[in-house]
């Protein structure tokens, strides 16, 4: 059994920064972060493979980066350069057999999520 608790998210300026962070314990194949505003679809942001590559939606590449502490036991999700269509709630979920890693259907441990909303 995966267990999952975000936290970090907070309301900041377009342009700002914000750091959301997961602690997990159990066995991961892929650990990653996914976002759901109201009336739309939950998105996959970024992705970590078990070998620590890395994957991300063209939406937020350049602005984002997916890392974790040596341990895998704590996952982070820089977020730079902040606009308005990033505010969502921030999901990190994991996955423990292979699949398209930024497709949210196939992962089955989800966290209660984290707010995130970025001001004009």
């Amino acid at each position: 059994q995966v267990q999952l608790v975000e936290s970090g998210g907070g309301s900041v300026q377009a342009g700002g920064s914000l750091r959301v962070s997961c602690t997990a314990s159990g066995y991961i194949y892929y650990m990653g972060w996914f976002r759901q505003a109201p009336g739309k679809e939950r998105e996959g942001v970024a992705v970590l493979d078990h070998n620590d590559r890395t994957m991300y939606a063209e939406s937020v590449k350049g602005r984002f980066t997916i890392s974790r502490d040596n341990a895998k036991i704590t996952l982070y999700l820089q977020m730079n350069s902040l606009k308005p269509e990033d505010s969502a709630v921030y999901y990190c979920a994991v996955i423990t057999s292979p699949a398209c890693p930024l497709d949210a259907d196939p992962y089955n441990f989800w966290g209660q999520g984290t707010q995130v909303t970025v001001s004009a």
